[in-house]
């Protein structure tokens, strides 16, 4: 089964779907911002508790009204004094507006996705 959630600040929507296996009533946390210029749009989804004990099938996050400038995602957030641990680069993928896993490479591992975008800027 599918989930998809979305947070919208202003113009700017982040958007995250996902299928997991397991891990039931597990609590996850959404957050989205504007810098105080309104130059980048930031947006976070993670667990609290660091490690999901979810199976992730498939996920994608997606970003409406800019540019992905940066993203990040972790198979372990940080807890306790203890890092953050990133997947490694072949198990996701990085486009203008999206975040996605690659079939094949990635090992169902996720607690903590971060996406900064550039927002449009108007010329004078």
């Amino acid at each position: 089964m599918v989930h998809s959630f979305s947070r919208t600040l202003g113009d700017y929507t982040c958007t995250f779907t996902y299928a997991a296996q397991g891990g039931t009533n597990e609590q996850w946390q959404m957050s989205v911002g504007v810098s105080e210029d309104n130059l980048l749009f930031s947006c976070s989804v993670w667990r609290p508790q660091g490690k999901s004990y979810l199976f992730f099938t498939q996920f994608k996050a997606e970003v409406k009204g800019a540019k992905i400038e940066y993203a990040m995602a972790y198979s372990k957030a940080a807890v306790a004094g203890q890092s953050d641990i990133p997947l490694k680069e072949e198990e996701f993928e990085i486009a203008e507006t999206t975040v996605v896993h690659k079939d094949g490479k990635f090992h169902s591992e996720l607690s903590k996705l971060v996406i900064v975008a550039k927002t449009p800027r108007d010329e004078l």
